[in-house]
């Protein structure tokens, strides 16, 4: 079964193809069109590995409604669709279940050169035994902190076992990628071993300011002078939504006319809603439709501490908005405080708070702030990932079969 891509959706590298095509299994529990950022950013990656002439083999649940809408006629990749379940409080997302007996038949009959795992759950597990069966190289992403959602859901006596099946997941693979350096030595400390650095892109050409609507802002009652303060994911716990609270109230004692719009939709909801009855929500977006309403916004507020990398910070970078964050994941390794973005450290809500009222404050600095913001989210090109994930892979595959080896390329750190 194929599916297409979208033009539109496409950032076009200007990175040479590898001379050595290879076939790939990419199994992840989460594609579009589900929304969030494992599901993005692997799509991004696929896209990049098909056009870099790789056959690339999808692995995934089905998903509820309907499947992935088509995005351009060219490149194409061979999906494989598994039973999946829904996932508590989140019945737009499935959870695949185990599947290995199907995966050994599968790959025994069209062997992969590797597999790469995107996420840990039942249908990654069973991945990596059925590669493990059939002596597969496999990789992985460490993707999203679950270990660090416990203490947000009264299961904290459950991080250290979560902690102990990930590191256990990950070791069995030849190599694991994560998105951070900060994440890496946080990783190696705790057990983990062949780490490999792989980031994230960001698609400047969709998140845009010029995208930007007056007829939106109007929608939120936000003049074109007026400050719009916002916040894109999902409205749940483990996110620190409260913090975006205090930071909002600390504005509009500045600017009174200031407005909150939280972008997207969870269990939170109700509760942020009771709380600030006078923010704007949005529901979830997607696509162009996302890209606008970053663009309309003034100051990003992302206060969670329980991100691998977080891509709405770069995507609302990307569409120059002055960004307030903890200096944890992507906005820790990309923002500089008072450049290109304002920063807290880690847990201190005080400091967190008294940067979005800095960033209020001063209209010169936050301008400055957010065209700085833009200028470092066009550094981070998708082909440039690719390329570094194409290495990881080439270094697992390089381990396994030792006498291979491409001119001029050595595995992967």
């Amino acid at each position: 079964m194929k599916t297409a891509h979208d033009a539109d959706d496409i950032l076009v590298d200007d990175l040479p193809a590898p001379r050595h095509s290879r076939r790939l299994a990419v199994v992840t529990e989460t594609y579009p069109p589900e929304v969030n950022g494992v599901a993005m950013s692997m799509a991004r990656v696929v896209d990049g590995l098909n056009r870099r002439n790789h056959d690339v083999q999808l692995i995934r649940p089905r998903q509820p409604a309907k499947l992935a809408p088509p995005l351009s006629g060219q490149p194409t990749v061979d999906e494989v669709l598994t039973k999946g379940l829904p996932v508590p409080l989140y019945p737009n997302l499935r959870m695949g279940v185990p599947a290995k007996r199907t995966l050994v038949k599968l790959w025994s009959l069209k062997r992969p050169d590797v597999v790469h795992i995107a996420t840990e759950g039942p249908l990654g597990w069973s991945a990596l035994q059925a590669a493990q069966h059939l002596a597969l190289p496999v990789t992985s992403d460490y993707r999203t902190n679950f270990h660090a959602y416990g203490k947000h859901y009264r299961l904290g006596l459950l991080s250290k076992p979560i902690m102990g099946y990930l590191r256990k997941f990950h070791n069995r693979c030849d190599a694991t990628m994560v998105p951070t350096q900060a994440l890496r030595v946080l990783l190696a400390e705790r057990g983990f071993e062949r780490l490999s650095v792989v980031g994230r892109g960001v698609d400047t050409q969709r998140f845009d300011p010029a995208r930007r609507s007056a007829a939106m802002r109007e929608s939120w009652g936000a003049g074109p002078h007026d400050l719009v303060l916002g916040y894109v994911g999902r409205l749940a716990p483990e996110k620190n939504l409260g913090v975006v609270l205090a930071a909002y109230e600390a504005a509009k004692a500045l600017q009174p006319r200031a407005r909150l719009v939280f972008i997207g939709d969870g269990p939170m909801r109700p509760e942020l809603a009771a709380r600030a009855p006078d923010a704007i929500f949005t529901g979830q977006r997607s696509g162009d439709d996302l890209a606008a309403h970053y663009a309309g916004l003034d100051l990003f507020l992302f206060p969670s501490l329980t991100e691998t990398f977080g891509n709405v910070t770069t995507e609302a970078m990307a569409s120059r908005c002055a960004v307030v964050a903890f200096e944890s994941a992507a906005a820790g390794e990309l923002i500089h405080s008072g450049v290109n973005g304002w920063l807290a450290g880690p847990g201190r809500e005080a400091d967190f708070v008294a940067a979005t009222r800095m960033a209020v404050s001063d209209a010169a600095a936050r301008a400055a702030v957010a065209e700085a913001a833009r200028a470092t989210a066009r550094r981070l090109d998708w082909g440039d990932i690719t390329a570094r994930f194409e290495l990881v892979l080439e270094g697992a595959i390089a381990r396994a079969e030792p006498s291979f080896r491409l001119a001029g390329l050595q595995p992967a750190a």
